[in-house]
C-alpha cells in the first residue's frame, strides 16, 4: 500500500497573531487544551489505521521549534522537515516538499481546523478531493465550480457574485502528488502569480484542465486560527465541544467556574472567576481576577485583573489591568488600578 504523505505548510510569520508570534510560530499557540498543531494532527485521527503515512512540514519562521514539539508529543509519527526560504506563495511552499512526494498526498493548512471523517481515503477512487462548505458570503474565499456531472470544473478565487457559495476550506487529497508538482512547475513557468505569490488554486486549475477528476467532500465544522478574533472563536467552539474539563459551575476555594473552561491540574487559582470560554495553560497562577473569553498560556501570572477577549502569552505577568489584552511571551503589564483600560 502506498504511503500517504501529509503536507502541512507553516512557513508564514503569523503577523496577524502578533505579539504572540514574535517568539513562536502560530502553530504552537495554545487553543483550548493544546497547541493549534495538536488540534490539526487530531483532525487526522480518522485516517484508516492500516494506511501508512508520513508527515511533511514546510517550515520557515521559527520553524526550529516544531521538531522538539513533535518529538515530545507525537514521537510515533514519521516526520520530514523542509524549509521555505522565500515567501513566494502556497504553490511554492508545496513545491519545497517535492523530494518526499510520490503517490497519494493530503494537503492541510496549519491554521485551519475541520471536522471530517477521513476513513474513506483508503479506498478513494477520485484523482482529487476538495473539502468544501457552503457559506453565506463566499467573496473573500475560493469556491469550487461544479460541472453538470457533479465533478469540479474549476476553482475561482474571491468570486464577485454570491451565486456559488461552495467554499474550498484548505484541505485537499491528491491520488498522484507528482501531477500536482508538474502543474506547479507549469504555473511557475507561465508566471501565473498575484503580487509575487503563486497561489495553489491556479495550479489546481491547471490540473483540472489536464483532466483531473476532482470531487468535493462537505464539512459542517470549519474553524480558523489566523487572527485573534477567530482564534478566540475557535477556542470557544473547541471548549464547547469536548475540550473543556470544567463543564459545570463550581465554587472551589473561592474560585467560580463559568463553563466551559479548560484548566490543567497544576494551575493555582485563588479568589477568581474564570469563564466562560477560558483556556488556561500549565503552571498558570491567577489571583483576585475575572477572566472570560480568553486564552492564557503556560506559566503566566495574573493578579487583580479583569480581562475579556484576551490572548496572554507564556510566562507573562499582568497586574491590575482591565479590558482586552494581547500580550506575547514574557510580557509585563502593570496597571495603576480599576478602570484603566489595557491596550492590545
Amino acid at each position: 500500500m502506498n504511503t500517504l504523505k501529509i503536507v502541512l505548510p507553516m512557513a508564514g510569520e503569523g503577523t496577524r497573531m502578533r505579539p504572540l508570534t514574535w517568539s513562536k510560530p502560530k502553530a504552537l499557540i495554545q487553543i483550548a487544551d493544546r497547541p493549534l498543531l495538536g488540534h490539526v494532527l487530531a483532525s487526522l485521527d480518522t485516517l484508516p489505521p492500516t494506511l501508512p503515512r508520513e508527515l511533511v512540514f514546510i517550515t520557515g519562521y521559527l520553524g526550529e521549534q516544531i521538531g522538539p514539539y513533535m518529538a515530545a508529543h507525537h514521537p510515533e509519527e514519521k516526520v520530514h522537515y523542509v524549509e521555505q526560504r522565500e515567501r513566494l506563495g502556497q504553490s511554492h511552499a508545496v513545491y519545497q516538499a517535492r523530494e518526499f512526494l510520490d503517490g497519494p498526498m493530503l494537503l492541510v493548512w496549519s491554521d485551519t481546523l475541520i471536522e471530517t471523517d477521513l476513513s474513506f481515503l483508503g479506498e478513494e477512487s477520485a484523482g482529487g478531493v476538495a473539502w468544501v462548505r457552503e457559506v453565506p458570503d463566499p467573496r473573500r474565499f475560493g469556491v469550487a465550480e461544479l460541472g453538470p456531472d457533479g465533478w469540479v470544473r474549476r476553482l475561482v478565487e474571491k468570486p464577485q457574485s454570491l451565486d456559488n457559495r461552495l467554499v474550498v476550506v484548505g484541505f485537499y487529497y491528491f491520488a498522484d502528488s507528482r501531477s500536482l508538482l508538474r502543474a506547479i512547475e507549469t504555473q511557475m513557468e507561465r508566471d501565473i502569480s498575484l503580487g509575487g505569490e503563486y497561489y495553489l488554486i491556479d495550479a489546481l486549475n491547471i490540473m483540472l484542465e489536464r483532466g483531473l477528476r476532482m470531487r468535493t467532500e462537505p464539512v459542517e465544522v470549519w474553524l480558523d486560527a489566523g487572527k485573534p478574533e477567530t482564534t478566540l472563536e475557535t477556542n470557544a467552539w473547541l471548549l464547547e465541544n469536548g475540550r473543556a474539563n470544567h463543564l459545570e459551575g463550581s465554587d472551589l476555594d473561592g474560585v467560580k467556574i463559568v463553563p466551559p473552561v479548560y484548566m490543567p491540574p497544576d494551575c493555582r487559582v485563588e479568589g477568581s472567576i474564570l469563564g466562560p470560554n477560558v483556556s488556561i495553560g500549565a503552571g498558570v497562577r491567577v489571583r483576585g481576577s475575572h477572566i472570560r473569553n480568553s486564552i492564557v498560556e503556560g506559566g503566566a501570572r495574573i493578579e487583580g485583573a479583569d480581562l475579556h477577549d484576551s490572548l496572554v502569552g507564556r510566562r507573562s505577568t499582568i497586574t491590575g489591568a482591565h479590558g482586552t489584552i494581547h500580550i506575547g511571551d514574557d510580557g509585563l503589564i502593570e496597571a495603576d488600578g480599576p478602570g484603566e483600560e489595557a491596550g492590545k
